[in-house]
């Protein structure tokens, strides 16, 4: 039974592109002949055949996408290169404010106050004033 499931799929396959392609020649046999006017600028309308027309306007198409794609992403990278120059300045301030930070040195006194002499002791007072 997988056998015949199979052979059913792989006829259909066949008769789809056996169906395809005679439609691609019938269209490119009867667009060969049709003869069209292609306006372009004023006063200038040559005589050309359809399918050219057709083949030419979906080249001009694909080239017209591949050029706004490529636009787009040329944009997209100069914002990025914006974004990151200016993270990367940032970044270079931030390090050079460190760098003046660690170099700062908090200022000593030349020399050491001496600390006052501690009072007399109490009792040293008292001798004093019985002499």
């Amino acid at each position: 039974m997988a056998n015949f499931w199979f052979k059913l799929k792989l006829w259909t396959k066949a008769i789809f592109a056996g169906l395809l392609l005679l439609y691609v020649i019938l269209f490119t046999y009867f667009n060969a002949q049709e003869k069209v006017q292609f306006w372009y600028w004023f006063h200038h309308q040559p005589q050309t055949n359809l399918l050219l027309l057709v083949l030419c306007s979906f080249l001009a198409g694909m080239v017209g996408a591949i050029v706004i794609q490529t636009t787009f992403r040329t944009l997209r990278q100069v914002q990025e290169m914006k974004m990151r120059s200016k993270m990367d300045r940032l970044d270079r301030d931030l390090t050079d404010r460190k760098n003046k930070a660690a170099m700062l040195q908090t200022r000593e006194p030349a020399a050491p106050i001496p600390a006052p002499a501690p009072p007399p002791p109490i009792e040293s007072l008292e001798s004093r004033r019985q002499v």
